[in-house]
């Protein structure tokens, strides 16, 4: 373990989208692996002005992936190839990495109910989450804008509504087009494959991950981490169902449920232009304030190495 490691506690990178490094106990944990961008998107970028990709990835200890769609999973095939990692995810996360050519045996399939040693006096407990009701809009919208209705709709509804997005998305120009073709790492045709939400528990303190807006109520109310990582785009899902409300409530309600000390935001850049937006993160900012005052947001840009957790003393 480096002295540089030593001389601070748990800190993020954020890669954009819901993508994190989290250095914690002298490991390097991958939350999400999307990294590449499509032409004009945000991102983080090297030194040149270039996106930085996965294949820049060189060490790694774990990749901790919350559902198989592209903007989660695409570049964790690279960064295990690069490095020694050991991946973390749902069935069918791991089949589709399985076809991208990453062995089984350095993959562990989880669905909820899990608790992994990472080693270092580091842990991981997995839960059953919700993805965001993606199904129910072209395009992101400023999380004060209240969505209501689509209350009890189908899963063959759901479907039809996911695909038409699908080809809205392949429609929104050539750089999309030529994105969206090379993330498809291995084909899925079955959804998100189960969103999922992790708890680590670190020599610093406690961290809860999610990467998309979704949630059980009675799965989160009792978790109480010291920092959580809540998904902020689209329209949240509350125990099935689409929140009749704006963003900002749906985050503040969840922090609300978790009380943590201190919330980051995930997935809210413009990282997909036409689809995504650039959020603008003061309603949220304000929901959380009437919500849980107690409770700190804190920004973190591209590439930070931003301590969330000091150091604790041995």
């Amino acid at each position: 373990m480096s002295g540089e490691a030593m001389a601070v506690g748990t800190t993020l990178d954020w890669y954009g989208c819901a993508t994190f490094r989290m250095r914690t106990g002298g490991l390097t944990i991958f939350l999400d692996a999307y990294i590449d961008r499509m032409a004009g998107a945000a991102g983080p970028l090297d030194e040149a002005g270039n996106h930085v990709t996965a294949d820049s990835v060189d060490v790694c200890d774990w990749v901790v992936i919350g559902h198989s769609h592209f903007d989660h999973l695409y570049g964790a095939e690279r960064i295990m190839a690069n490095t020694g990692a050991t991946l973390i995810g749902s069935y069918e996360t791991v089949r589709i990495m399985e076809q991208a050519g990453v062995p089984v045996d350095r993959m562990i399939c989880v669905a909820g109910g899990e608790t992994i040693a990472l080693g270092a006096g580091v842990t991981v407990r997995v839960f059953p989450s919700q993805h965001s009701c993606v199904w129910s809009h072209s395009a992101m919208d400023q999380p004060d804008a209240v969505c209501l209705g689509d209350l009890g709709v189908t899963w063959q509804e759901q479907r039809e509504r996911f695909r038409q997005l699908g080809l809205h998305l392949a429609g929104l120009g050539p750089a999309a087009a030529a994105h969206l073709r090379s993330s498809q790492v291995g084909h899925s045709d079955r959804g998100d494959g189960g969103a999922l939400v992790f708890l680590f528990e670190t020599p610093d303190g406690s961290v809860f991950y999610q990467d998309t807006s979704g949630h059980w109520s009675g799965v989160l109310r009792d978790l109480r981490p010291d920092v959580a990582l809540i998904g902020a785009a689209g329209r949240g899902n509350i125990d099935g169902e689409p929140i009749q409300g704006s963003l900002a409530q749906f985050v503040a309600r969840q922090a609300d449920l978790l009380r943590p000390a201190r919330v980051v935001l995930t997935h809210h850049d413009d990282w997909m232009p036409g689809f995504s937006v650039a959020t603008d993160i003061e309603p949220i900012r304000a929901e959380l304030a009437r919500v849980v005052p107690t409770t700190e947001l804190i920004e973190i840009g591209y590439l930070d190495a931003r301590e969330i957790l000091p150091r604790q003393a041995s």
